[in-house]
């Protein structure tokens, strides 16, 4: 077939437009990547910052872990036993708990001993 161009198969794009949209995406992950940097300044920086992933936690536990309800409060609490509590909720523990083991399975050690210092250090 002489004039006709070939396209492969299961696209619809010219390869030229696949491999830039393939880039796009790679530079997506990239963009983030330096934003963390830009706003942290270095990844030691990021892990020592730790105030922005407990942020999170005021949303049940109130500002700086004091809460105003029922929810318990977290701040004061010694390192121990917040450190015990957050890898208890992490193993599934205990097996009526709601929220918190799936808040906490996303949670790396060094950020759950993080997290338990930096509320045992809030006043209550």
């Amino acid at each position: 077939m002489t004039g006709t161009r070939a396209r492969q198969p299961n696209s619809s794009l010219p390869r030229r437009s696949r491999v830039a949209g393939s880039a796009g995406l790679f530079g997506t992950g990239a963009a983030a990547a330096l934003a963390i940097l830009a706003i942290f300044g270095s990844p030691a920086a990021a892990e020592e910052d730790i105030s922005i992933l407990a942020g999170s936690c005021a949303n049940c536990h109130g500002p700086e872990g004091r809460s105003p309800g029922a929810i318990p409060t977290i701040a004061g609490k010694t390192q121990a036993v917040l450190k015990a509590h957050m890898e208890g909720f992490r193993a599934g523990e205990p097996a009526d708990a709601t929220v918190m083991p799936r808040l906490m399975s996303a949670y790396s050690d060094e950020e759950i001993d993080a997290l338990a210092r930096w509320f045992s250090e809030v006043k209550p």
